[in-house]
């Protein structure tokens, strides 16, 4: 089993940036993929950048150049780096995790095995 938790999500003005962390527990993330997606009030939850175990990252076309993913294996960690922030990149995001080969990304919610709680993120106009 692995739990993921979410952290450094906030409010933060149109332009500002944020730095979210998914932090795993119960067992190393060294050979997982791990993603973030994101949900707003009335809307699917939709794939936004992910990482695979060999550093290898893929995003969606909305935050290209925007956002991006890095991995410290020796502290479990993820992070999602959020520049440029827009008031449509509001919403709660998630992390997810699942054991992949190299180079892997998922970009769907059922590649993965393992989600955290989320952590809101909102950007204010």
């Amino acid at each position: 089993q692995v739990q993921l938790v979410e952290s450094g999500g906030g409010l933060v003005q149109a332009g500002g940036s944020l730095r979210l962390s998914c932090t795993a527990s119960g067992r190393s993330f060294s050979s997982y993929a791990v993603a973030w997606f994101r949900q707003s009030p009335g809307k699917e939850r939709e794939f936004v950048i992910g990482i695979a175990w060999d550093s290898i990252t893929q995003s969606s076309d909305s935050v290209k150049g925007r956002f991006t993913t890095s991995r410290d294996d020796a502290r479990n960690t993820v992070y999602l780096q959020m520049n440029s922030l827009k008031p449509e990149d509001t919403a709660v995001y998630y992390c997810a995790t699942t054991i992949a080969r190299a180079g892997w990304v998922g970009r769907h919610r059922d590649d993965y095995n393992y989600w955290g709680r989320g952590t809101q993120v909102t950007v204010s106009s």
